[in-house]
Order: structure tokens, then sequence, then C-alpha cells
């Protein structure tokens, strides 16, 4: 397998570690949250280098990005069936993250608050997941898409 894509990969994976994204969840950093934070990353990075990239460009990062997850699951001991049916959910999910993702700057706060909502159980009201992942879009923004693809990303959000 071609490994061009994996310091993009390593990168998402790595922000989705970043504690700060966990501390307003109810059930702190389930696989589930985990799984959310690492689509809603590469979510973004889809949007802001739509552009910037040909199509082909994206579709070989979207198949290695969830070949990868497949790998992840395989590794865990699940069988093909269960594999199978978590595939088929992640990738739904993602589309509707995409979908809601998509239109991003035309929301206000309110409807961007309530996407995190449907999607994960939250404490409270604080804006801190709002605002890390504001940072992180401005910051792919700024950013050109081969510096993601050479470099790592290392930004204080």
């Amino acid at each position: 397998m071609d490994n061009k894509y994996i310091n993009i990969y390593n990168n998402l994976i790595n922000l989705t570690r970043n504690k700060k994204l966990y501390v307003d969840l109810i059930n702190h950093d389930t696989f589930s949250d985990r799984l959310f934070f690492f689509l809603l990353h590469f979510a973004f990075l889809l949007k802001v280098y739509k552009e910037q990239c040909k199509a082909n460009t994206l579709q070989e990062i979207f198949d290695y990005f969830f070949n990868q997850l497949e790998t992840t699951f395989r590794e865990e001991g699940y069988g093909d069936v269960t594999i199978n049916t978590k595939m088929k959910k992640y990738v739904n999910l993602f589309y509707a993250i995409i979908k809601d993702i998509d239109k991003w700057e035309n929301l206000d706060k309110s409807l961007q608050r309530k996407f995190f909502h449907k999607y994960l159980d939250l404490a409270n009201n604080n804006d801190s997941t709002l605002n890390y992942f504001e940072n992180y879009y401005n910051y792919l923004k700024n950013n050109t898409f081969n510096s993601l693809l050479k470099g790592v990303i290392k930004p204080n959000f």
C-alpha cells in the first residue's frame, strides 16, 4: 500500500488525541468519540482543500484513511461481518458530517453548537469544542495542502 498520505493520517490521529477535545464530554474518551473527532478533522480538511487538490487525490486520501480504519478493526480482532457493519456505519456517519461541514461558515454559532450536540454527549454548553474546531478550520485555511503532506501539525488549538 502506498503510504504517501501517512503524515496526514498520523497528524489527524494526533489531533484526535488532544485532551482538550474530551473535557466537555460526559463519557470521556470513548472509541466512538475518538472516531467522531477523527472524522470531523478529516471532513474539515477535505472542505478546505477541495479547491486546491484534484478530486482523485482527495479520493485516494479517503480510500487510504478508511482502509487504515478497516485495518485497525482487523487488528482489534473483529470478524469480516462486524467490520463490514462498522465500516458501513462510519462511512455513513462521515457523509453526514461532510454534509454539515460543507455549509459550516453559513451556520450561526447556535447551529454549530447543535451540530456538536447531535453527535457528542456534551456535559454543558461550553464552547471549547466549537472554538477548537474554528481554530483548526482557520489553521487549515492558512496552510497549504503540501505542508500537511510533509509536515507535522503541532498547533495549539
